[in-house]
């Protein structure tokens, strides 16, 4: 009952309970220290280490919002200015809500009737079927690969070509997505940002700007709109978006396709998920180290907003890729997560011994179909986990070598730990997957 109540995004956090920073930017905005929460810095100065390993220039958390944690790395400053990426697409579902609460759109509207007929390479009956919500779940059914010179994000309609009939088929595709853009520009009459500013970002005191699709600003400003969605789309008692079922479908599973997908947001917690290039179906939460009703609005390198209702959370990163290029989920996700939520609860954090980490060796790595792992003493268990932290092997350690057969995973890195009986994580090597 209780992960029911999570995963429908609770209404139960009162705005009242909520603080709201004032509109300038020049005001100050509150904060309440970790130590008043019961964090344990320990583990929050680990978590610092973390972040600055992992590229990071600016990190927030607030509680309530309020800001708890605030951390800027390298030159990179309250006033520095970074792309969101495609976490700007929960930015364009929430301006997407705001325009069909105005009466400018409809999302069972084919998106011909608003951008006319050939903006895409379908046929026409299947082009007629794509609608404004079908952009919104990534289930066009546009090929999301199609050949060169396009790519993903190509909005050209030599470039989005037919695959399947829409709503057949999910994948993440961000060339459609991008001319959601246009639809708002066509519907209200006024550019992307003229419509941003005016009916969001003006309202909650967020500074931005969308340059060739893509939207910039500070992390408090990414912050900003974090804290509207955990109001449900309010902002300090007035209402923003003010379409409530809107707002609940955008937050929740929007297809059966990847139940982890709303409307350009990402969920936590559903029974199965899928990734961007990927039409395999995972198992299990997105990211098993966070809170199930999380959602998120993830980017490109790994910018993040984070939004936890039940514990009135909102976190942000901005930076360079922590591990090397990835579309929106990313390993990065989960272990993040692992820190906080060490910090939050004052739990201690598994680091691997020098000796073990030594002892620890993968072959042949990348592997095709079978690797081998060394002995590490003390280890019981070895267990693979995939890019989003999902275990997907798992066997018994034996007192020599192991081999753990890979056959059948997708071509990927992957996680390999060496873990005692009881879960404690003894030693940690990457591993490469190769079709």
């Amino acid at each position: 009952m209780l992960a029911g109540l999570l995963l429908s995004f609770p209404a139960a956090r009162a705005q009242s309970t909520l603080y709201f920073p004032p509109l300038a930017a020049s005001g100050t905005w509150a904060a309440t220290s970790p130590q008043s929460l019961g964090w344990c810095q320990p583990q929050l100065d680990s978590l610092y280490n973390f972040l600055g390993r992992k590229h990071t220039k600016s990190f927030i958390v607030l509680k309530d919002g309020r800001i708890v944690l605030e951390r800027y790395y390298g030159t990179f400053t309250q006033d520095s200015s970074w792309y969101w990426a495609s976490a700007g697409k929960s930015l364009t579902a929430t301006v997407v809500g705001i325009a069909q609460r105005e009466g400018l759109l409809r999302l069972t509207n084919s998106t011909s009737h608003t951008l006319g007929r050939g903006w895409t390479s379908a046929p026409p009956r299947q082009e007629g079927l794509i609608t404004l919500r079908h952009q919104l779940t990534m289930t066009t059914g546009l090929d999301d690969v199609p050949p060169p010179p396009c790519d993903n994000e190509s909005t050209t309609a030599g470039c989005l070509l037919y695959r399947a009939d829409a709503g057949t088929r999910w994948a993440y595709h961000t060339g459609p997505y991008r001319l959601l853009q246009d639809v708002l520009t066509s519907a209200s009459g006024l550019t992307i940002n003229q419509y941003t500013n005016q009916r969001l970002a003006s309202r909650i005191g967020m500074a931005g700007l969308w340059v060739n699709d893509v939207y910039y600003s500070r992390a408090r400003d990414m912050a900003r709109f974090g804290l509207l969605t955990l109001a449900r789309g309010t902002w300090n008692g007035t209402a923003v978006l003010g379409d409530t079922a809107y707002f609940r479908r955008m937050t929740t599973s929007s297809q059966t396709l990847n139940r982890s997908y709303g409307y350009l947001w990402w969920l936590n917690g559903q029974s199965s998920y899928r990734l961007p290039g990927s039409q395999v179906s995972f198992p299990g939460p997105l990211m098993p180290t966070a809170p199930p009703d999380l959602i998120a609005a993830l980017g490109k390198n790994d910018q993040k907003i984070y939004v936890v209702p039940s514990l009135g959370l909102v976190v942000v990163r901005q930076g360079n890729s922590a591990d090397g290029p990835r579309l929106a989920v990313s390993s990065f996700d989960t272990e993040l997560w692992r820190y906080l939520m060490a910090a939050m609860q004052c739990r201690p954090l598994a680091v691997p011994s020098a000796a073990n980490q030594a002892a620890a060796k993968l072959y042949p790595n990348p592997a095709l179909t079978t690797v081998t792992a060394t002995a590490v003493p003390g280890a019981a268990r070895l267990r693979l986990l995939d890019a989003t932290g999902r275990v997907v092997r798992e066997v018994a350690a034996g007192a020599g070598e192991t081999s753990v057969s890979v056959a059948g995973l997708p071509a990927g890195l992957y996680l390999t730990q060496w873990l005692t009986a009881e879960g404690r994580v003894l030693a940690v090597r990457r591993l490469g997957k190769v079709m």
